[in-house]
């Protein structure tokens, strides 16, 4: 008998990846909470920018979305990605898996596809939404703006991968420490920790502050980036690094660890 190919296997990991991904309610519960958090606040947001005359928040009326997603639509979406490999460690299923796919790499290529994909497309769905929802209540004013001005589309567009990035630092973190309660301790340590850089004596807050993965975010995000961090070309390496790692630090683990 012919072993299948590999496009044939990857495509069936996917598909046993995709399956369970969707099977568990913390999926959808994880989601709900990340679209309600990330669309409500930035209404509040968008309320406040557009009483500014009346003592209101002077923002940029971009990067003031996604001010408001700094803590739980991450939170949620890096939970959701944890849970995408502890869940199965937890309940022991992670054994059946590995024997059913003996590549582990494999496993995790595919886990972080499946959970990178969805919150992606989610992500990119809330940026829009909550930009055009933003925009509605600042029409009219002088903090309304559109997407065909300069680096509008770029942060809105860095708003929805912000997110897929956070799930995928989360699987990472899942896949290395392997317990569900751990990976949630740790995920907002290594999200928000890095930013005490931040108050550091100049220059240095700015030199070791503009590696944090909030920070490079914020740079994504907003049309006017600060002269004081990465260009969005960079910030944007910066984020995608800390995903990366992690999921490579698991991969290496997973070689050597039992299931």
């Amino acid at each position: 008998m012919t072993a299948p190919s590999i496009a044939v296997r990857t495509r069936d990991v996917l598909l046993f990846e995709w399956t369970k991904f969707r099977s568990v309610r913390s999926t959808y519960w994880t989601l709900l909470i990340a679209a309600v958090t990330a669309l409500g606040g930035s209404v509040i947001t968008a309320i406040a920018n557009s009483n500014v005359g009346g003592g209101g928040l002077s923002l940029d009326p971009v990067a003031s979305i996604f001010l408001a997603w700094l803590e739980y639509p991450v939170l949620a979406l890096g939970i959701l990605g944890l849970l995408t490999f502890t869940a199965e460690c937890g309940s022991g299923q992670i054994r059946t898996t590995f024997t059913a796919v003996p590549q582990r790499l494999a496993v995790l290529a595919a886990k972080a596809g499946v959970a990178g994909a969805v919150t992606l497309i989610v992500g990119e769905l809330l940026a829009f939404v909550a930009f055009f929802m933003t925009q509605t209540i600042l029409s009219g004013g002088t903090n309304a703006i559109s997407l065909s001005q300069p680096g509008v589309l770029r942060a809105v567009l860095a708003g929805g991968f912000c997110l897929s990035a956070v799930t995928l630092l989360g699987l990472g973190l899942g896949a290395i420490i392997r317990h569900t309660a751990g990976s949630v301790a740790a995920l907002p340590a290594v999200i928000y920790l890095p930013l005490l850089f931040a108050t550091l004596p100049s220059p240095w807050n700015h030199r070791i502050g503009r590696f944090t993965p909030v920070l490079a975010a914020s740079q994504l995000v907003n049309p006017h980036p600060s002269v004081n961090f990465f260009s969005p070309a960079l910030s944007f390496v910066v984020l995608i690094a800390w995903p990366a790692v992690a999921l490579i630090v698991a991969g290496l683990l997973i070689k050597r660890r039992d299931a």
